[in-house]
């Protein structure tokens, strides 16, 4: 008898979760194991881009920092550009920024000006998709350099926080929730 192992349950079988981290009463889902399993990793990336290879991706965004990891994998899969979105004051030449709220404060995200040139048509990539405020800047600011956010891609959802009602009704593709 043959029973098929889901993507799903591999990334969840190699997530490693860290309690009180980074601070007391978080559970940190770290996926550095799920990185450094080559055929999980191919797999992962395989499937994050695979629902926008026919859309027209010319520009993946990925968010600092495992969406670099992520998203310039992906970026390579889709034989698009890949574009970073860092944190201010991170990138050594003039940059857009976008503001965010957080529920302690705000913060932002910078990318080159130049960095997506109008009439580009965006997928931004990150690790995890939580309360959804990181990703629906990197979005937003995508849109302010004149590109199309054809949807966002994650390998990890932490489904309680709603993240997904952030992303600007955007399609949202995830591998696996917790």
């Amino acid at each position: 008898m043959s029973v098929t192992v889901t993507l799903e349950s591999r990334i969840r079988d190699a997530l490693r979760p860290i309690r009180d981290y980074p601070k007391p009463g978080i559970v940190f889902q770290d996926i550095t194991p799920v990185l450094g399993d080559a055929a999980l990793l191919h797999d992962a990336i395989t499937a994050m881009a695979e629902p926008f290879a026919s859309r027209g991706v010319t520009h993946v965004v990925g968010i600092e920092a495992r969406g670099f990891i992520l998203g310039g994998a992906v970026a390579t899969t889709l034989r698009a550009g890949f574009v970073p979105v860092r944190k201010p004051g991170r990138l050594p030449w003039d940059r857009v920024s976008e503001a965010y709220a957080l529920e302690y404060g705000t913060d932002a995200l910078e990318c080159h000006q130049d960095g997506l040139p109008g009439g580009s048509r965006v997928l931004v990539v990150d690790d995890v998709l939580a309360t959804g405020g990181t990703a629906s800047a990197a979005g937003r600011l995508a849109r302010k350099l004149g590109a199309e956010v054809l949807g966002s891609s994650f390998l990890l959802e932490i489904s309680f926080l709603k993240g997904r009602e952030r992303l600007e009704g955007t399609p949202c593709h995830v591998l696996a929730s917790v």
